[in-house]
């Protein structure tokens, strides 16, 4: 697990109670420097691969690490390392060690790769390293590291803390950065000093990341299936971490908003087996408020003022862009000081902690421990066609409804999107994606609907703040209203395609 720390934080971290008490030696001290090689072209990388050779107490050691994932900062990988007499790797020596087959171990094994291979940037860091045995047993390696990353003349600070699990439980893990939270402010690091380093030599932005493929097994219990299915969903809220907190990334906000909708999706799904703590809900409703707000006028700004096509007033309309993204520049501000605060990381802790520890499991009512035992698809089928009904019911509400009626049926169809990709590779491929696909095709009518109401409600703030550009936002509200009422001549079609869907079984 990585930790962002501020360097002028870094004094009481040294002095933190939990480093004493635990402490099984007096902490080492190395001067560290490591020297990435890749070719200009970032082959490895695109091969999810990093291949490092460090000098530490004057010996030269390659790591190759590759594949693994990233979830609520907790970084797992395959590792594979051995001493090299000069600072260059020994593919030879890497070859013979891989046990786990992946698009790197093909490379590895290529000369013209080899002959591309070249150092690509640079990490020098002083780490101080501590020994922890936990008083539940558990070892942990915590490490404090301050340096920079460089290539050519570009430098990127590090000042981070590192807390490798010797032996034990991941929830243990977690629940000791839980507790040096309570002393010292720490923020999640997502980004591995390799991906930091590869971002400095291409001079790139953090980029936002959709949610992963999810594939489930009909062989699982429902508990397993509730913890993957909800890693999947922190793991896409945690990847557009960065982007939203550079606060310029309107996609990294998008994706992070949609991970945060598909995480409430899951924990509703599950609802009636597993209940998230009180304190937990409340928080995600925090963070799902900071990021909503921003996401509103960047549509705004974006979307629905570029669907209007008129030469008339192409100078006031831009007046209207320009004030929607000044509004949306302050809220992605506040969205990204909510991420980068010590209580969106005590948020995603608390969620994988609890995630880890399982105690929803053990402290479950006997029927419902049975009932989640059961098999996966049967109840995949039960709550999809709750979700289903759910959908239908409201969607024949569509002949005459209000904006209010639409919201509540494009809440229903999303669920039910979110659910029916959640258990998707459970069911028949091409019957599956052409539901998923109807689907699909219905809430974005739906959303677009939506996208109307909503920027009539922000167009109003604008004329409030902005007098006198009430002229121009009447005109749009109307503009806006007359292509409401044919998107809703769309939307009814839509209905009547996603009806005649029948979901696989």
């Amino acid at each position: 697990m990585k930790l962002f720390i501020r360097p002028q934080d870094i004094a009481s971290f040294k002095k933190h109670p939990l480093l004493k008490k635990y402490a099984q030696s007096a902490p080492v001290v190395q001067e560290q420097v490591g020297i990435y090689f890749d070719t200009e072209t970032h082959e490895l990388r695109k091969s999810d691969a990093g291949l490092r050779v460090r000098l530490a107490a004057k010996v030269w050691t390659q790591t190759l690490k590759a594949g693994g994932e990233v979830g609520s900062g907790l970084h797992q990988r395959h590792e594979w390392e051995s001493v090299v007499h000069r600072a260059e790797p020994d593919l030879y020596a890497l070859r013979k060690m891989i046990d786990v087959r992946g698009a790197w171990d093909h490379l590895l094994a290529s000369p013209k790769f080899a002959a591309r291979l070249r150092p690509i940037f640079t990490t020098t860091v002083s780490r101080t390293i501590w020994q922890l045995q936990l008083s539940n047993g558990s070892e942990i390696e915590c490490v404090l590291d301050q340096g920079n990353i460089s290539h050519a003349d570009r430098n990127d600070a590090v000042s981070e803390v590192e807390l490798e699990l010797k032996s034990g439980k991941a929830s243990h893990l977690f629940g000791f950065a839980l507790e040096l939270l309570k002393k010292v402010p720490l923020r999640i690091e997502n980004l591995s000093k390799a991906e930091r380093g590869y971002i400095l030599h291409a001079q790139e932005k953090p980029g936002a990341v959709k949610a992963e493929s999810l594939r489930l097994s009909k062989n699982m219990t429902m508990n397993q299936a509730f913890a993957t299915i909800v890693e999947n969903c922190l793991r896409q809220v945690q990847a557009n971490a960065p982007g939203v907190i550079a606060a310029d990334s309107m996609e990294s906000l998008h994706q992070m908003r949609i991970g945060l909708r598909r995480l409430r999706s899951a924990l509703k799904l599950f609802q009636e087996l597993i209940t998230l703590p009180e304190d937990l809900k409340e928080e995600l409703e925090w963070l799902s408020d900071a990021i909503s707000a921003a996401r509103d006028w960047d549509v705004l700004a974006t979307k629905t003022l570029a669907t209007i096509r008129t030469d008339a007033v192409d100078d006031e309309l831009d007046e209207v862009r320009q004030a929607a993204l000044a509004k949306a520049v302050l809220l992605h501000q506040v969205a990204a000081s909510a991420v980068d605060s010590v209580r969106y990381t005590r948020l995603i802790l608390s969620l994988a902690h609890w995630l880890q520890d399982g105690a929803w499991r053990e402290s479950l009512p006997p029927l419902k421990g049975k009932d989640l035992r059961k098999r996966l698809k049967m109840f995949s089928q039960d709550m999809l066609e709750k979700d289903q009904q759910r959908l239908k019911k409201r969607g024949r509400q569509l002949k005459d409804a209000d904006a209010k009626t639409r919201h509540r049926v494009r809440i229903a169809a999303k669920k039910m999107r979110y659910d029916t990709e959640f258990f998707q590779s459970l069911y028949p491929s091409r019957e599956t994606k052409e539901y998923v696909a109807a689907l699909a095709d219905l809430q974005d009518g739906l959303g677009s609907l939506n996208d109307i109401a909503v920027g009539d409600e922000l167009l109003s703030q604008i004329e409030k703040d902005q007098s006198e550009l009430t002229g121009i936002t009447g005109f749009i509200r109307g503009y806006l209203a007359a292509r409401a009422a044919e998107d809703e001549c769309k939307v009814k079609k839509l209905w009547k395609k996603f009806k005649a869907k029948q979901f696989p079984e």
